[in-house]
């Protein structure tokens, strides 16, 4: 038995039962969901680190889009708050690094 102690996507289990393997699991609390996210969010970051590819990427995304979720916010919400701050100072698709201010 291998113990994972960690939020996964919504249809893991379900994936899991498919392959013939039952699992254990909990629902977590509204109070320990940030928390749970933001140990995703690492998790993601790191791996995304490691094998530098879409899936990983889509992945931050996801958990992005949770955390907005239960921070309050909707999927749109915080697309529209990017494209706003797009609009408003950029993105980082140009490579510029700000070396000095005078």
């Amino acid at each position: 038995m291998k113990v994972y102690n960690k939020l996964v996507r919504d249809k893991i289990p379900q994936v899991i039962a498919e392959d013939g393997n039952q699992c254990d699991v909990e629902i977590a609390s509204k109070e320990d969901m940030i928390s749970l996210l933001e140990d995703k969010l690492k998790e993601e970051v790191n791996e995304y680190l490691k094998d530098k590819n879409l899936e990983e990427l889509a992945d931050i995304m996801e958990v992005l889009f949770g955390l907005a979720h239960n921070l309050g916010y909707s999927e749109e919400e915080l697309v529209e708050k990017r494209n706003w701050k797009l609009k408003q100072r950029g993105g980082f698709k140009k490579g510029i690094v700000l070396k000095s201010v005078k």
